[in-house]
């Protein structure tokens, strides 16, 4: 802070499809700060659940609220920061949320500097809201982002509820990857970092993850697969690594990748850690199915 700019705008989107069981916490984390210059963005793809009428409830203290068919999440923040005029940004899920006073703790102890992207601590919390633990991350430059064996999926993995970023940096590297809809926000933490941006972490718990059935993140095998790809993806967009680097770093990506894969497939059921290969195994469990569907009674049958 500073005399002149005690409390530097701050713009905060949430983007919200069918999540009305988790939205209202959402929505009121970011209301609740106590912080005097938010200005708050909730954009809505349409929901057919009662989301619409759960962000019309707090209409009168948004800057902009809609509900209507997007092209999905990362359409819907990179619109939000476009109706944003604050010095920093964020972005918080539905079903996410922002730490209590997140915005004052950070702002009393951090200044605005264009070229920072802050990274607290996130809280993470079960689906009724209880903090089941703690993390910070501890990516520091592009190459420890996309070491993901190493770095990434050893606990250094970069919280998106715990991030606050300068605004303009957000629009200057393009927003969010509009066709990345599993691992967006990872792809934007390198585009930052290509932008010469630095990630500065802090002390203060920012805000909270919370684990429940129905996330994206869910499944892992997909979730992983998006992770690679865009980690491949900025290794080959990048000026900062030469020849031999990026061939040492794409290798072991993909060695990564088969190996995640031979492993959830072992994990997949008895069959498969037998040995037998995935053609017969997949017979073998759709022939189940389908003998299980034959022997469950029709509806209307009596028992």
């Amino acid at each position: 802070m500073t005399e002149d700019q005690p409390c530097p705008r701050i713009t905060v989107v949430t983007p919200s499809f069918n999540q009305a069981l988790f939205l209202e916490a959402a929505i009121r984390s970011v209301l609740l700060q106590g912080y005097p210059d938010i200005e708050y963005i909730v954009l809505d793809g349409g929901s057919t659940d009662d989301s619409a009428a759960i962000i019309a409830k707090y209409g009168p203290w948004l800057r902009h609220w809609e509900s209507g068919k997007d092209d999905g999440q990362s359409d819907a923040i990179n619109r939000g920061m476009q109706w944003g005029s604050g010095l920093w940004a964020a972005w918080i899920n539905s079903d996410d949320a922002l730490w209590r006073n997140a915005l004052k703790n950070h702002v009393s102890a951090h200044p605005f500097r264009p070229d920072v992207v802050y990274a607290g601590i996130c809280q993470h919390i079960d689906e009724a809201g209880e903090v089941v633990g703690t993390h910070q991350g501890r990516v520091n430059t592009l190459e420890d982002l996309v070491r993901i064996r190493q770095v990434w999926r050893s606990a250094g993995f970069i919280d998106q509820p715990a991030v606050l970023f300068p605004l303009e940096l957000f629009r200057s590297v393009g927003g969010l990857n509009v066709e990345n809809h599993r691992t967006m926000d990872y792809e934007l933490w390198g585009k930052f970092f290509m932008a010469d941006a630095r990630i500065q972490y802090t002390d203060v718990s920012f805000g909270a993850f919370r684990s429940h059935a129905a996330q994206k993140t869910g499944n892992a095998l997909d979730q992983t697969a998006s992770l690679l790809e865009t980690a491949a993806s900025l290794v080959h967009r990048s000026g900062c690594f030469d020849q031999f680097q990026k061939d040492e770093l794409l290798a072991d990506l993909a060695a990564y990748h088969a190996e995640y894969q031979e492993s959830y497939w072992l994990g997949s059921g008895r069959l498969a850690r037998l040995g037998l290969s995935p053609a017969v195994v997949n017979l073998l469990r759709d022939a189940k199915d389908l003998f299980l569907k034959s022997t469950q009674p029709s509806r209307g049958t009596r028992q």
